[in-house]
C-alpha cells in the first residue's frame, strides 16, 4: 500500500495522513499490447526529457525470455507515445559478451560536462548480471563504455556532475554471502570506465523491515538545494513471495557519503491490480522520474509486476518535507 506521512499530535494519539504518491487514471500507461512487434512485457524504464518531450527507454522482454531497449517519446509524458518500431538498443554478444543473455534496467542521466547521456544499464552475462555503461547525444547511436564492474552487481546509475573531482556511480553488488545483505555502494572514477573508493553508501537494515536484508538503487539521483534525491527499493520476503516497495533517503552535495535522512516507512508499494499481478506480482520498480522545475511536479515511471508501465506523481516539496520528519541514519540506528 501506499505509506503515509504520520506527524503524532502533542498530547494526542491521533495522527495526520498524507499520500506522497497520486496514480493517474490512465495507468498503466504502456504494455506489451503498443509495441508493433511481438513481445512478452515490457517494463522498468528509464526517463528522461529530451528536446522538449518525455523520452522513456523501456525494458522489453521478447518470448525468448531475453531483454532488450526500446525508446518510447511523449509531449506530455501520459499520452500518444511514439515508439520505436523495432528495438532501439540490442544485447551485442558478439563485440561485448557480458551482454550475452541480453541487457536490462536502464538509467540515464545527462552529463553536462562532456555534453552526452550516459545510459547505465545490466547487462545479463554467463557469470551474472554486471554494470555496463553507453554514452549517447541523439539516442540512435550508442557508444559502449563496456562493463564496469563484476557480477553480481546492478541497479546502478551516474550522479549527473562531478563531486570533488570525480565521477560517482551508485550501484548494488551482491557477494555470495548473501545472508549478510545485499547494500546499496558507491564508487569513483576519473573516467567513467575504470571505478575505485568503494564504499556502502546505505546498509540494508536486519529483521522484519520492509527495506532488510536486501535493497538497491532505482533513479538516478535528483540534485535538490537541499541534498541528493534517492529513491530506493527494499524487498521483503514473505511465505507469498518477495514484495518490492520504495524508500527515500537525502545524501550531502558535496559528499554523498554522508547520509542526512532516510525513510524508516515504505512511500510507494504494490496496491493495485497492474502492481500486484502479472509476471512478478507484487512489484513496483521505477528507473526513472521527470521533474518539472515550473511545477515542482515529479512523474515516476515505473515497471508493474514486471509486465506493464504506469506513473506515479508528486512534488519535490512534499518528498523533502517528508524527509525533514524522518530521523537522522544515527538516530535511526540508535532505535533498532
Amino acid at each position: 500500500m501506499i505509506s503515509k506521512l504520520v506527524t503524532t499530535l502533542s498530547g494526542s494519539n491521533k495522527s495526520l495522513y498524507h499520500e506522497l504518491f497520486r496514480r493517474p487514471k490512465g495507468n498503466p500507461i504502456l504494455s506489451s499490447h503498443d509495441w508493433t512487434y511481438p513481445v512478452n512485457t515490457v517494463f522498468n524504464p528509464a526517463a528522461i526529457r529530451y528536446k522538449g518531450n518525455v523520452l522513456l527507454l523501456v525494458r522489453v522482454e521478447d518470448r525468448r525470455g531475453l531483454s532488450h531497449l526500446t525508446k518510447a517519446v511523449s509531449a506530455d509524458g501520459m499520452h500518444d507515445w511514439q515508439i520505436d518500431q523495432k528495438p532501439t538498443f540490442e544485447a551485442d554478444a558478439k563485440n561485448y559478451p557480458e551482454e550475452k543473455w541480453g541487457i536490462e534496467d536502464p538509467r540515464i542521466t545527462w552529463l553536462d560536462e562532456i555534453k552526452k547521456y550516459a545510459i547505465v544499464y545490466t547487462a545479463y552475462s554467463v557469470g551474472g548480471p554486471l554494470v555496463s555503461i553507453a554514452l549517447t547525444e541523439n539516442f540512435c547511436d550508442f557508444n559502449r563504455l563496456g562493463a564496469v564492474m563484476l557480477p553480481d552487481d546492478k541497479d546502478a546509475a551516474l550522479f549527473s556532475r562531478k563531486i570533488q573531482g570525480k565521477w560517482w556511480l551508485i550501484h548494488r553488488p551482491i557477494t555470495p554471502h548473501y545472508g549478510q545483505g545485499a547494500h546499496i555502494w558507491v564508487s569513483q572514477s576519473d573516467d567513467l570506465v575504470f571505478w575505485g573508493k568503494h564504499h556502502i553508501l546505505l546498509s540494508a537494515r536486519d529483521g522484519a523491515w520492509w527495506d532488510a536484508n536486501k535493497i538497491g538503487l532505482n533513479t538516478p539521483p535528483m540534485e535538490t538545494e537541499e541534498g541528493w534525491l534517492l529513491l530506493y527499493h527494499g524487498v521483503k520476503k514473505t511465505a507469498a513471495g518477495s514484495i518490492y516497495r520504495l524508500g527515500l533517503a537525502l545524501l550531502e552535495l558535496e559528499n554523498p557519503l554522508h547520509v542526512l535522512r532516510r525513510s524508516e516507512e515504505w512511500i510507494l508499494g504494490p496496491q493495485e491490480i497492474y502492481e500486484k499481478e502479472g509476471d512478478v506480482d507484487d512489484v513496483v520498480f521505477p528507473c526513472g522520474w521527470i521533474y518539472d522545475k515550473e511545477s515542482d511536479e515529479i512523474k515516476v515511471y515505473y515497471g508493474a509486476a514486471d509486465t506493464s508501465i504506469a506513473v506515479a506523481v508528486t512534488t519535490q516539496r512534499e518528498l523533502l518535507d517528508y524527509l525533514r520528519q524522518c530521523p537522522k541514519p544515527d538516530e535511526a540506528d540508535s532505535k533498532l
